[in-house]
């Protein structure tokens, strides 16, 4: 029986016992702390692919701990974090969703400072990354990507030979040998968003520039990956899900974490995160589900699956395949700041990238 088919019965179930004895539930809730029988579903937006998302919503269902049903929407199109979060804008009045679960960070920021999030008291460690959670506690990042670049071993077979930095995409030797997907949508826009709160908007808007003169530019970041595995381009800056998608299909490529020299900013890495919305129906439930998915044991679920996602806890005991041996510096964030003038940005790029 589908998730979806569940709920509706427990929907069904649940309306008849809010309307016979609605308010005895509500005083239970009160003298237990437990979840209501008003409260026996969640509404989970996900721009996690179906896939890796449903099988960890139907785990929480099975658990034994909960009583608590789940429905999942899932968006399949390219841009569906911006779909499900200017959708989330758009029930603002009267939330539909209870709690939003992203598979990058700086639209959810954006939700943050539209006063749309409600705050949570994360179970995560005083060590938790300071990138990785709200400053007001309304998200909280987990099981994050890296922007790495994919070389073509059969054409760079020298090592040396290699580019280390994202803003070799601007190189003229590479002049058309590389490639990056529109900076408009997805970890791209992130990405650059980031760089312009690090480097200064002009000095990041001059860059772009370069690369737009001088890199393939894409459409998105699994077409890159498959540019660079099928010999299109030389190399090219993508995530670590489609680099490692094309490495296990046997291709001729090598993932290199750019920026690793003292002197340079460090890999960026884009975590999932958890949200839950203001005044959302099931506030009490979206809060046990956010606790259930803010684990090692999740972290380590979507490390071993085909996407290779990166654990952010230090109790996690599964060490990604894509993970290289040595230690990876990371590149220190404020997404809060990166988000600030987002609107105007994206309208600045849309015309840069419009061909």
């Amino acid at each position: 029986m589908s998730l979806k088919t569940v709920w509706l019965f427990r929907r069904l179930f649940s309306a008849i016992l809010v309307g016979l004895g609605g308010l005895f539930a509500s005083m239970t809730l009160g003298m237990t702390g437990c979840v209501s029988r008003s409260e026996s579903d969640v509404v989970v937006y996900s721009a996690l692919d179906e896939e890796f998302a449903a099988p960890i919503l139907a785990s929480f269902e099975r658990s034994t701990d909960h009583e608590i049903g789940v429905i999942g929407k899932f968006d399949i199109e390219s841009t569906k974090t911006v779909g499900l979060a200017n959708q989330l804008i758009a029930e603002a009045k009267s939330p539909r969703c209870d709690l939003f679960w992203n598979n990058e960070i700086m639209h959810t920021v954006r939700l943050q400072k539209l006063g749309l999030l409600e705050p949570h008291d994360w179970d995560v460690p005083s060590t938790w990354p300071t990138d990785m959670i709200a400053s007001d506690g309304t998200w909280c990042g987990f099981a994050a990507r890296a922007r790495v670049l994919l070389i073509n071993t059969d054409l760079l077979a020298q090592k040396e030979n290699w580019p280390s930095q994202v803003a070799e995409l601007a190189d003229e030797k590479w002049s058309q040998r590389c490639a990056m997907a529109r900076p408009l949508f997805g970890t791209t826009a992130t990405h650059f968003a980031v760089l312009r709160d690090l480097l200064g908007p002009d000095a990041a808007f001059d860059l772009l520039q370069q690369i737009h003169d001088n890199a393939v530019i894409l459409s998105g970041n699994k077409q890159v990956a498959q540019a660079v595995s099928s010999g299109k381009v030389a190399w090219g800056l993508t995530d670590t899900d489609d680099a490692i998608i094309e490495k296990d299909l046997g291709y001729p490529v090598a993932i290199v974490y750019p920026d690793q020299l003292p002197d340079q900013p460090g890999t960026l890495r884009i975590p999932n995160t958890l949200a839950r919305i203001k005044n959302s129906p099931h506030p009490i439930a979206s809060g046990v589900l956010a606790n259930f998915l803010m684990t090692p044991e999740i972290e380590d679920r979507l490390a071993m699956g085909r996407s290779s996602q990166l654990p952010i806890s230090k109790d996690s005991k599964f060490p990604p395949a894509v993970l290289p041996d040595e230690p990876v510096r990371w590149m220190r964030v404020d997404f809060e700041a990166a988000a600030e003038g987002w609107d105007e940005w994206a309208k600045t790029l849309a015309d840069l990238f419009a061909n």
